[in-house]
């Protein structure tokens, strides 16, 4: 089955609030490390751009001691 709608972010963080479906809840949905997440409630698949995007795990300093 297809995806309702596709949407190309550049953001690994987007909200969806299905507005051209009707609308519902906004939900803020982190995109898998595939680059993806589909709205649970209105099925939008929101896929990341490859290039400028920022990259879909920053990485963290290390909080261990010597």
């Amino acid at each position: 089955m297809q995806p309702f709608e596709t949407v190309y972010v550049d953001k690994v963080v987007v909200s969806c609030d299905g507005t051209k479906t009707g609308g519902h809840p906004r939900v803020f949905l982190n995109l898998t490390s595939a680059g993806r997440i589909e709205c649970p409630y209105c099925s939008r698949l929101f896929i990341l751009k490859r290039g400028d995007a920022e990259p879909p795990h920053a990485p963290t300093p290390s909080t261990a001691h010597p």
